[in-house]
């Protein structure tokens, strides 16, 4: 049970862990405290987007939508390893949770009790980040990423003298919730023992070149209708691979034309009906071979 740290502190912890910090205006004074209690703290927890994009995503976190004012979390961990923070006080994000979790928590057990009531505030009690992936098990969650998720529960755990038992996972509150999702939180929380165990050196780790092909984004984001330079790069593709069906373009707004082409690059490869209806599947799209591009 610890007072929560100042922004000044909190910017200092992650520094020292080796996290690049990204300040987003206005995030110092940004919080929910006019709607209850910020603190004691007792602990961290993880949770994914469901959403693509650094800017998008960053945005949606700081500002929230109508039933669920911003901010949504304390900081926004992207897919090339930086933390945004965009909160610092009570935040929307832990909601309402099991009381008997919060009593593992504060008293560091190995093993948590399965949630199953929504008795207790964790808003009060718990930092939160958010980090930007799909949520659907297929989306990836790079090296670079999860390196800085680790770093960063990991800062405020040495800030506040936690062990890793004080991190935990969205679903591991509520059983309302799927999050984070494409990893074992148990796994998480070892890399995050065996981080606390070394001496941080502030040292940021270097970032592995970009891969040479764009990884498959996830068939329900297509079905978004996406306006991303993805898109631009799977059109020219498939005008290289013959499968063209544009009038012009192709462009980075996912249409109709974009469907229509990837149908026929479908069929290309031997697949029929259902199989070839257009929408993008990871099988066909690590065929195509899209150039990786870097989406902002």
């Amino acid at each position: 049970m610890s007072n929560p740290l100042s922004a000044d502190a909190l910017v200092a912890a992650l520094k020292a862990e080796g996290v690049t910090v990204v300040e987003h205006a206005g995030w110092r004074t940004h919080n929910r405290n006019h709607k209850g209690p910020w603190g004691p703290v007792n602990g961290v927890i993880i949770h994914h987007t469901v959403t693509s994009g650094t800017q998008a995503s960053v945005d949606i976190c700081f500002n929230g939508y109508t039933a669920l004012p911003g901010p949504l979390c304390h900081g926004v961990i992207t897919k090339d390893g930086k933390v945004y923070l965009v909160g610092n006080g009570r935040a929307n994000h832990a909601g309402s949770g099991d009381g008997d979790v919060l009593k593992a928590v504060v008293a560091e057990r190995a093993t948590l009790p399965a949630p199953n009531e929504q008795n207790t505030d964790g808003n009060v009690h718990f930092y939160g980040f958010e980090c930007v992936n799909l949520g659907d098990g297929k989306d990836p969650w790079p090296d670079v990423q999860l390196d800085a998720m680790v770093r960063a529960a990991a800062a405020l755990c040495r800030a506040h003298g936690w062990t890793a038992q004080s991190v935990i996972g969205h679903k591991e509150w509520t059983a309302t919730k799927v999050d984070p999702k494409g990893f074992a939180m148990s796994d998480f929380r070892a890399r995050v023992a065996a981080r606390l165990g070394e001496k941080p050196d502030g040292s940021v780790p270097s970032v592995p070149s970009a891969p040479a092909y764009q990884p498959f984004p996830g068939a329900d984001w297509f079905k978004k209708q996406p306006r991303s330079a993805i898109v631009t790069a799977m059109g020219r593709r498939l005008v290289a691979v013959g499968c063209s069906a544009y009038a012009s373009g192709p462009g980075p707004q996912w249409t109709e034309a974009d469907r229509t082409s990837y149908a026929r690059w479908q069929r290309k490869l031997g697949y029929s009906g259902s199989a070839a209806d257009g929408w993008p599947g990871p099988a066909s799209w690590a065929a195509l071979k899209v150039p990786y591009v870097k989406e902002v």
